[in-house]
């Protein structure tokens, strides 16, 4: 039976001795720590944990925010440790899952984080809502195009000199916007023929 430690901060110039002074207090037998966002799913340490762990472990965590970043991906972790026989303990949250409240209450605790960072999302929603019915929010500045330029590649693409592939890799355009400066082309010049495939 081993305690394990699981460390983790989201950005690399985050310090992380403040989990590690926890750890050691839990005398923990081995940490697997990373600075990788909870929200990435590929974070290397926490897949090497959930490897590394037998049945009759301790899993220590600073807390619960540490292991996932979302409701489902924590109860998956959750799972994962109770289908492998391991116990989680946060010290944040005071939650020890080897008991039935510790159970409910990591749940509890878990449904909260999660609605607070939809509160954050919808807030932030809300405020560029609002910004753009101010007229101080315009979004993404639109790509200026060269008209000239323009005109020239559309001739060679229109009598198949070059492919559409062609066109937009020189213009450097996607797909889309592509197309939509074709329509405006045409528009402005009264073009109404097919486009070319």
């Amino acid at each position: 039976m081993s305690r394990i430690g699981y460390i983790r901060v989201s950005m690399e110039h985050q310090e992380t001795a403040r989990q590690q002074e926890i750890m050691c207090d839990y005398q923990v037998d081995r940490i697997f720590s990373e600075k990788i966002s909870g929200a990435n799913k590929d974070r290397p340490q926490l897949k090497a944990m959930l490897d590394y762990v037998r049945e009759g472990d301790t899993l220590y965590i600073e807390s619960i925010s540490r292991l996932g970043r979302s409701t489902k991906d924590l109860l998956n972790i959750i799972d994962t440790l109770t289908e492998k026989g391991v116990a989680l303990i946060s010290h944040k949250e005071n939650i020890d899952t080897d008991t039935p409240s510790g159970k409910f209450m990591l749940t509890v605790f878990a449904a909260l984080s999660q609605l607070e960072r939809e509160q954050l999302k919808q807030r932030q929603r809300e405020g560029i809502e609002i910004a753009k019915a101010q007229g101080k929010y315009t979004g993404r500045k639109p790509i200026p195009t060269d008209w000239t330029r323009f005109g020239q590649l559309y001739g060679e693409w229109k009598s198949k000199s070059i492919t559409g592939r062609d066109f937009m890799r020189r213009m450097g355009l996607s797909a889309n916007t592509f197309y939509r400066r074709v329509r405006e082309y045409e528009a402005e010049h009264g073009i109404t023929e097919p486009v070319p495939a």
